[in-house]
């Protein structure tokens, strides 16, 4: 149960809200050019709470609902998206592998240091060569009570602030496809952990994108999460509450898209009146809001589902659908977002807000927690086992 009670929980909307629309937007500037986060990104997190916000209460968190910490998350990515990026990550994908699967010798060792950073992790999946799924190719060899991991990851998020890394590997390539990987939490000090560079993203600025390489790397196996060959399952739970924090990431950068629109709309005058007046407007304007109160709707749908159960037999489907359609309502949003504001909203500096990153932002969630066409192949799946019949809970 949150430590929050509602009046304390809405004033702490307004708080995160102020500061993502005064601070963080004024220190984005500086951050679109060196691509760094500065320390004081990292304290006013602290101080803000937004690390320790969503963890357990029994690891010094408050024990925000699901649909709280999506509401906060809501808040927060008005802002830059690299922040979002980093903050969404903080109060989900962070910690909740561990507590999920981890022993509970590591999670009383470990989940503690979330609250303060002074515990961050990056999650390494993806691969150049083999994905995201089965069919990765770093691997781990167990010898006496370690195994020695060798392979290498390829675009991984915040391995320029994390001290552990959830590394997903090999551990029997023999086995079926449900059971050939593992998972690790792997101290990033371990002797043949190492990162390597990678060029600047188009957008979310700050957010620290390297490859990963394993050489001889030996972790002993309190690491492991799960059990051996749990490593797909854990990798598609945890992604599965993921892909729902970027739908609500998704909802909140619409949201301002549109709120800053309608200022500009009503601003701006051609041939004698505002265009907030001109149907062609109106129709934008209609669009964008029905599009955002339908996100809204299905995201808010979906955390009375978690909150029933985490591991309800409709969490991977309709996470699935969160994240497929929050990409298209970014995409309308920031469309006619553009269009509405003309010229001016292609320009970096507005004094409507930041037109144009918002629209660089956004193209990040495409690829986040998996393309389009991977939610697609998740929701048929789900959907044919189902007779396409969906469950909500009253």
């Amino acid at each position: 149960m949150s430590k929050l009670t509602q009046e304390e929980f809405k004033a702490y909307l307004v708080q995160i809200r102020a500061l993502t629309e005064g601070r963080f937007d004024e220190m984005q500037k500086e951050i679109e050019d060196t691509n760094v986060f500065p320390e004081e990104f990292y304290q006013l997190g602290i101080k803000n709470n937004l690390y320790r916000c969503s963890l357990p209460t029994q690891y010094g968190g408050w024990g925000l609902s699901e649909l709280e910490i999506l509401k906060v998350q809501e808040e927060f990515s008005r802002g830059p998206g690299g922040m979002r990026m980093h903050l969404h990550y903080a109060m989900d994908l962070n910690w909740r592998p561990l507590y999920d699967f981890g022993t509970e010798e590591l999670k009383a060792e470990l989940m503690p240091g979330f609250q303060d950073r002074s515990v961050f992790t990056c999650w390494a999946v993806t691969e150049e060569k083999g994905g995201t799924g089965a069919d990765l190719q770093t691997l781990a060899v167990k010898d006496g009570d370690d195994y020695v991991i060798n392979g290498e990851k390829f675009l991984i998020s915040h391995t320029d602030c994390c001290n552990y890394a959830y590394i997903t590997c090999v551990t029997d390539p023999k086995a079926d496809k449900e059971h050939r990987l593992s998972t690790f939490m792997v101290p990033c000090n371990t002797p043949g952990y190492e990162t390597t560079p990678m060029p600047h993203m188009m957008g979310c600025r700050g957010s620290g994108h390297t490859g990963l390489k394993f050489t001889n790397m030996r972790v002993n196996k309190k690491y492991l999460l799960g059990k051996i060959g749990d490593g797909l399952h854990i990798s598609i739970h945890s992604l599965s509450v993921s892909r729902v924090h970027i739908a609500a990431s998704n909802l909140g950068m619409a949201q301002r898209m549109l709120e800053i629109s309608l200022k500009r709309a009503q601003d701006r005058v051609t041939f004698g009146k505002p265009i907030i007046e001109r149907q062609a407007i109106r129709m934008k304007i209609a669009d964008m809001a029905t599009y955002i109160h339908a996100l809204r709707t299905m995201v808010y749908d979906f955390a009375k589902d978690y909150e029933k159960d985490p591991k309800g037999e409709y969490i991977e489907e309709k996470a699935a659908m969160c994240k497929l359609f929050s990409i298209q309502v970014t995409k309308l949003c920031g469309d006619e977002m553009l269009e509405i504001f003309g010229g001016i909203g292609y320009f970096e500096d507005c004094e409507y807000g930041p037109v144009e990153r918002l629209y660089r932002d956004s193209r990040a969630m495409w690829l986040e927690e998996g393309t389009p066409t991977v939610q697609r192949i998740t929701i048929s799946r789900q959907t044919i086992a189902h007779g396409g019949i969906l469950k909500y809970e009253e």
